[in-house]
């Protein structure tokens, strides 16, 4: 599951890194006297409803939803750790506290609030990576506090307690390390929760706005011509597939990779 997993999102990050080198057409480029024609040597995948090339939008679309999901994990779980961090070390009403934010917003099914802020920012792919950074950082806070409430009664963090280790270094030294690989599978797993997301809203006219493609939009604009110009869905419909199914495998994968106490 690992090597399967870490080949597929290997393979969506040089098509996102090299993809307008590769793109036979530019993505935005229109044959409206071609419209939903299908698979051709000029368009593998064939053109949609103004002639655009599928495959190049599809490669174009790689780029925002790998963009997206790196930006999402990387400030939910900066923001996650730091909240998680502070309420398992501090205790006490902060720990009270920060917990009630994060079970108010665990309350809410999270495209639901997703599409709340969106629609009161507004459309766009700026507002949508906010949104669910908004959301996406509880997971990570509940996982990092549950998991320092056990690391704190070992008896290494007492001996550095004992010698007059803070905190803060205490924190950032002896006890993040220990929350990396719980916090490498959850990082995975959330990628491919905010891609999914991020494709939902684009789909909905709420994510990334035209001409700009997205996979989201794509499927959109191939819904209405479902039966004469499949297609159009099927492309982003499996590469959507793909890179979910890849980032599951690869959180798989690092989970029992890294189990010591499965080992």
């Amino acid at each position: 599951m690992l090597v399967i997993g870490a080949g597929l999102i290997g393979l969506l990050l040089v098509v996102a890194l090299i993809g307008p080198v590769i793109a036979p057409h530019p993505p935005a480029y229109q044959q409206l006297d071609e419209g939903l024609r299908g698979p051709s040597w000029g368009h593998p995948l064939g053109q949609d409803r103004l002639g655009r090339d599928e495959l190049s939008r599809l490669l174009a679309g790689a780029r925002v939803s790998l963009g997206v999901g790196i930006s999402v994990v990387a400030v939910s779980l900066a923001l996650g750790v730091l909240i998680g961090g502070v309420a398992g070390v501090r205790g006490g009403w902060i720990d009270e506290t920060l917990m009630r934010v994060t079970d108010v917003l665990l309350a809410f099914p999270g495209l639901l609030l997703a599409i709340a802020f969106t629609a009161v920012l507004g459309p766009g792919l700026d507002h949508v990576i906010l949104a669910l950074c908004l959301m996406g950082w509880v997971s990570y806070a509940r996982l990092t506090r549950g998991q320092l409430l056990a690391l704190r009664e070992e008896e290494y963090v007492a001996a550095a307690r004992a010698i007059g280790v803070g905190w803060p270094r205490l924190l950032r030294v002896h006890l993040l390390p220990n929350l990396l690989a719980p916090l490498l599978v959850e990082a995975s797993f959330g990628m491919a929760g905010a891609i999914t997301a991020e494709a939902g809203l684009s789909f909905l006219g709420l994510g990334v706005q035209p001409p700009s493609p997205s996979w989201g939009s794509m499927l959109a604009e191939g819904r209405a011509f479902g039966a004469l110009a499949p297609h159009l869905t099927l492309a982003p419909g499996l590469a959507i597939m793909a890179v979910v199914l890849g980032l599951n495998l690869l959180g798989d994968g690092l989970r029992d990779r890294l189990d010591v106490r499965g080992k």
